[in-house]
């Protein structure tokens, strides 16, 4: 076996140093709170690792070779090290565990997240918070690989994801619901109509997309009130993206009203059916991670539930 592969048990060089200080196999064993002929075959261990003489077992006091003094300078370096890197370690953690993150879907993190957060921040002093906007699959992996402590997005009983699947739980902080909108004409009608007979150019969500997920579930039985034969023109998982093409005219999407209640006061968008039913409620949800989460994110979870 070649140098590099012989394995090196870090024990050994605090075991190695402290006989360099005693200059005695047995008060070096005293100190390290071992017997001495454990020492004594740990001393062999790290020479055979090193390939070299390090201790001059035939001087009184226990003295070290050349090779010995070389080889101290650098353990001593080596150990310093390596404390420092697990204390700096220990604080990134403990940081990282004060530290809230959260994942939220992108129409959550610009509609409701920053009102919500406030009215947390007033009961609770939060500190640094990170959050992660992206789609809803891209926010689930988080969870599952224990990046984030908290989830906000849409759901609805139709639709299972893996988070239900594996009991991750779940808090309901409200409804909302997904209105068909279109830019208006100029006297303020829709310019499509999911109830008419003209074509309609639909602005879709994508696969990765929740809302996506919840509207192909709860429009199975509805599917009969969109009347007007209907063309996809553009998909994406931002329904930030879609409302924005909305209001340029260019086609229907679907869109939370929570995210649109300023465009709909303001004339900017429009429904585009008459029919009420053909709107889907949807919930806003928090899910958290099953395991015990820090101080701070656990006062967070319990605060939620109040």
């Amino acid at each position: 076996m070649s140098i590099d592969q012989k394995p090196l048990d870090v024990q050994w060089l605090w075991d190695f140093m402290a006989l360099a200080d005693h200059q005695h196999f047995s008060r070096a064993a005293d100190a390290r709170y071992i017997a001495q002929p454990a020492l004594s075959r740990h001393i062999r261990a790290l020479e055979e690792w090193a390939d070299v003489v390090l201790v001059d077992r035939n001087s009184h006091p226990v003295a070290l070779t050349d090779a010995g003094h070389e080889f101290l300078h650098h353990t001593r370096a080596i150990v310093a090290h390596l404390e420092a890197a697990r204390i700096k370690a220990r604080a990134a953690h403990d940081q990282s565990n004060a530290r809230l993150r959260f994942a939220s879907t992108h129409s959550l993190s610009l509609s409701f997240f920053p009102g919500w957060l406030s009215r947390l921040e007033s009961r609770l002093r939060l500190g640094q918070i990170q959050t992660l906007s992206d789609s809803y699959d891209d926010c689930e992996e988080l969870m599952l690989q224990r990046k984030v402590q908290f989830l906000l997005c849409y759901g609805h009983a139709a639709v299972a994801t893996k988070l239900d699947e594996s009991a991750y739980p779940m808090h309901s902080l409200g409804k909302d619901e997904l209105v068909p909108v279109c830019a208006p004409k100029a006297k303020g009608q829709a310019i499509y109509r999911i109830d008419g007979s003209d074509l309609v150019p639909l602005l879709e969500y994508s696969d990765s997309s929740m809302l996506g997920r919840i509207l192909a579930r709860t429009h199975q039985g509805k599917v009969r009130s969109i009347r007007a034969p209907t063309s996809v023109v553009f998909s994406a998982h931002n329904a930030y993206l879609l409302k924005t093409l909305a209001l340029e005219g260019r086609g229907v999407a679907w869109l939370p009203r929570s995210l649109i209640e300023g465009e709909l006061t303001l004339g900017q968008l429009v429904p585009a059916t008459r029919a009420v039913h053909d709107w889907s409620e949807i919930e806003i949800r928090l899910y958290r991670q099953k395991a015990e989460m820090s101080p701070l994110a656990e006062k967070v979870w319990s605060a939620v539930q109040e």
